[in-house]
């Protein structure tokens, strides 16, 4: 189903409520992007998993026409919180957040909700988050209870993505900060590139605790990643290939029972 938009507006933001209620007519899917303001070592911007987490949503949304909720940029960062410019929420605000989201939804009639997550801190949060909300959209008796579902789709985790990454990058992808998420904000913000530079050898990838205790594992905030590695002609492949992913994925989802 196509609406009459102009190209690249299938953000939620640029239309009308008339518009979303002509939608719910015929496609109860919505795709709501899912990220974080936090320190992606010396070199990478705060607002990686914000900006790419949107970035792919988008992608997705051009391919399957969905409509795309307004990123969410703030996540469950507190390990972070000893770096300057990370602004992180608790678990229990982010699972309100989330769960008032969905329900929010809900009342209007979407029935499939495809959270596109960028941050890995994010996960179990955004679990519990969908657990509530079907308890809330049960407990007010909303139309769309029955059949609302939620999933999480971790661009990064994605088995083409992971895999591309690895062919890259080896062992030099690391687990924070990594090379395959910081080229694609180079992709998506050319400027960025200024700010890389040669690397001494980072922390190995270990634990994560609380925000102290990683700032003394992982000095400048990298987990085993290289992202001096990183090219804005990956970061278009790594965007084209997670856009195909999970695009395939959401629509398995749409058509599930």
């Amino acid at each position: 189903m196509r609406i009459a938009l102009e190209p690249r507006s299938w953000r939620l933001q640029l239309w009308t409520w008339p518009e979303v209620e002509r939608y719910l007519e015929h496609n109860k899917g919505v795709i709501v992007p899912l990220g974080s303001t936090e320190q992606h070592g010396p070199t990478g911007a705060i607002g990686t998993d914000a900006l790419t987490a949107d970035a792919v949503a988008q992608a997705v949304a051009e391919r399957s026409h969905v409509v795309v909720a307004p990123p969410q940029a703030f996540g469950m960062a507190e390990h972070h919180l000893g770096f300057p410019g990370t602004i992180s929420l608790q678990p229990s605000t982010l699972l309100a957040l989330l769960r008032d989201v969905v329900v929010s939804l809900a009342r209007h009639g979407f029935e499939r909700v495809y959270v596109i997550n960028g941050h890995g801190g994010n996960m179990a949060t955004a679990r519990a988050a969908f657990s509530e909300a079907y308890d809330r959209a049960a407990s007010l008796g909303l139309a769309s209870a029955p059949r609302l579902r939620c999933k999480l789709a971790n661009w990064f985790l994605a088995p083409a993505v992971m895999g591309h990454a690895r062919q890259l990058y080896g062992e030099r992808e690391g687990q924070h900060a990594t090379p395959s998420e910081i080229a694609l904000t180079l992709h998506l913000h050319p400027d960025l590139a200024r700010k890389l530079r040669p690397l001494p050898d980072p922390a190995p990838v270990g634990p994560i605790h609380g925000w102290e205790d990683f700032r003394r594992r992982y000095p400048d905030g990298r987990m085993g990643s290289d992202p001096s590695l990183a090219t804005a002609a990956a970061g278009k492949e790594l965007l084209e290939r997670a856009a195909t992913a999970l695009g395939e994925d959401l629509q398995r989802f749409l058509q599930a029972p």
